[in-house]
């Protein structure tokens, strides 16, 4: 029957469903598809329909967590090979690989490479264990391993007798088991079920890898990393990027797990080449990136890599507005102003310090934006810096009421001098690089 004169594109029912609140099935379909609500709201599908739909809709790679309470992490979950596509989902994690030949001499250290930048906490977030043959020489060293807080393990054992003591002391924590292969996989895959812990897979070469996977899912295991292998760059690089397209090009779900790169066996004696090859299998598609124990402290450019890269392009990285004491500011030195961009920040505050001279740089919320960009949105006037000021109660904070404005918004320092009234507003340099002349000539 016609519904003459009826838009239908425009036509919605008076009622929704009172457990989801979709408006109809097909309205519910589009909100997941788009990714606004989950299957298991829709009261009316069976479990078996859930369990099937959902393993159908789920990400290609798939999503896994290691380690518990705050030093649980996530794994997988990418639905892209490259990050302007959408955004990569979980970050590469680092590891340093410890045995018990040097675990006393590198564990020490691990917790004093720890700090935040741009409301990111920087360091190595595993231990790699390494089984060496001696058993209680392992067990000893995953005790050890154990006791440095805020840090998951990765067992990286294929012996069945010494996997099953370390889990017996670290199941609870939920460790990373690296130990199956083509002939040991069956009996690894009851130990890491029964301890609930994933499992990582390794292999002679990618054939020898896949027909295992294959195999573990056969047995209904499919909480698996995989270990790309470490015969040579070439090879480890090759089956990194491989099992990347075949699990989001392809779509081969035996191919959708993370990866492991073990970097300290790749190159176990070059520190540079270690670092270099962090940086390539941060970019291209290493979820655990294992270096050896004395590199890990050597590669801190990786961690500001990876920010980069494991943050949604969408969403400019901003600092916290506050103030910002550079090289020893008290209440009276000058204050300088910029905008919340992380990259201005940065650049600013390192010309600053190069200068010497004491500044409390003072960051208000713009956005995210750069100083032009946020000026033309109207998130940086000299309203928006007043309030801050007023907000933040600098002047009771602060005596010195010199400020120094970016001199790309000089047009503000009129207005901004009616908002705040006792204060001297100098314009600045156009760009960073010209602050270290400008504020050693500055006289006020």
């Amino acid at each position: 029957m016609a519904l003459k004169g009826l838009d239908i594109f425009k036509y919605t029912p008076k009622t929704n469903c009172k457990e989801c609140g979709s408006p109809t099935c097909m309205a519910f379909s589009m909100k997941v598809a788009q990714g606004g609500l989950t299957l298991d709201k829709c009261p009316h599908m069976s479990p078996e329909s859930l369990a099937k739909l959902g393993e159908a809709t789920a990400p290609p790679m798939k999503a896994l967590k290691i380690g518990a309470g705050e030093a649980e992490f996530g794994l997988g979950g990418e639905t892209v090979l490259f990050r302007h596509e959408k955004t990569f989902v979980s970050k590469s994690l680092y590891a340093v690989s410890v045995c018990s030949d040097c675990a006393d001499k590198v564990l020490p250290g691990v917790p004093k490479v720890d700090y935040e930048r741009i409301g990111e906490r920087m360091r190595v977030e595993l231990i790699n264990v390494v089984y060496t043959g001696k058993k209680d020489a392992f067990l000893d060293t995953v005790k050890k391993a154990k006791a440095v807080k805020g840090r998951t393990l990765i067992l990286d054992v294929q012996d069945l007798d010494a996997a099953k003591a370390a889990l017996e002391l670290t199941k609870a924590d939920k460790p990373l088991l690296n130990g199956a292969n083509e002939s040991n996989y069956e009996a690894m895959s009851k130990l890491a079920t029964e301890a609930g812990v994933v499992l990582g897979v390794s292999g002679a070469n990618l054939d020898s890898i896949y027909d295992t996977v294959q195999k573990l899912e056969a047995l209904g295991n499919k909480n698996l990393v995989i270990d790309v292998g470490t015969a040579s760059v070439k090879d480890a690089f090759s089956n990194a990027v491989q099992i990347r397209r075949g699990a989001l090009k392809d779509q081969d779900r035996s191919c959708g797990y993370p990866s492991i790169v073990n970097i300290a066996k790749i190159a176990p004696d070059d520190q540079a080449m270690q670092i270099a090859l962090a940086s390539l299998f941060t970019m291209k598609y290493g979820s655990i990136i294992i270096l050896s124990g004395m590199t890990y402290a050597q590669a801190l450019p990786l961690y500001g890599l990876r920010q980069n890269i494991y943050t949604d392009p969408q969403k400019p990285m901003k600092v916290e507005p506050g103030i910002y004491k550079i090289n020893g500011a008290d209440e009276n030195a000058i204050c300088a102003t910029t905008v919340d961009f992380a990259l201005s920040y940065f650049v600013i505050s390192g010309e600053l310090e190069r200068s010497g001279v004491p500044v409390n740089l003072l960051i208000s919320d713009a956005g995210g934006y750069s100083v032009l960009t946020s000026w033309a949105a109207g998130k940086l006037s000299a309203g928006s810096i007043a309030k801050f000021i007023k907000e933040k109660d600098i002047e009771g904070q602060i005596k010195n009421r010199n400020l120094i404005l970016p001199g790309k918004v000089a047009v503000l320092k009129g207005e901004l001098e009616e908002s705040l009234p006792g204060w001297k507003i100098i314009v600045g340099p156009n760009e960073a690089v010209g602050a270290v002349k400008f504020l050693k000539e500055l006289k006020v």
